[in-house]
């Protein structure tokens, strides 16, 4: 299928590269479809909307820069998109770069879960009062490299 995007123009993209929010994403609610991409650098990826090419989120592994990253969400909404083991899960941060060349963060608090094998998605909402959704990602990595 033949996408859009933000980073790239248009481009080829496999269909197993499609993402579905029932409920689409906070704010963006009305965007349904998404295909996610590898960024040209590495650890990033592209959250595109299949309908929209200007609607675009750059994505991250929040394991990678916080190894005690916690994602303890109510088994109804695992159930929502079919997950009953955390092996089918993948888990993204939406990442934001300001700017004003202040620091890249990353969303913490509103991660993004996505079904491995029905490749079907769903932003959460996590009430530990540890996730924010601004944590300055090289400040985190930095922290991890000192302990």
């Amino acid at each position: 299928m033949e996408v859009a995007t933000k980073a790239y123009g248009l481009i080829e993209v496999d269909p197993r590269q499609k993402i579905s929010f029932s409920r689409g994403l906070f704010g963006f609610e009305s965007f349904k479809d998404y295909v996610l991409l590898d960024a040209e650098r590495q650890p990033f990826y592209w959250l595109q909307s299949a309908d929209v090419e200007g609607v675009a989120f750059i994505l991250i592994n929040p394991f990678l820069f916080r190894p005690d990253y916690e994602v303890n969400i109510n088994n109804e909404d695992l159930a929502d998109i079919e997950i009953d083991s955390p092996e089918k899960a993948l888990i993204f941060s939406i990442v934001t770069i300001p700017p004003d060349g202040g620091p890249m963060t990353a969303n913490l608090q509103g991660p993004l879960i996505i079904n491995r094998d029905t490749r079907m998605g769903k932003q959460a909402i996590l009430p530990d009062p540890r996730w924010k959704t601004k944590h300055d990602i090289m400040a985190e990595i930095t922290a991890v490299r000192k302990s």
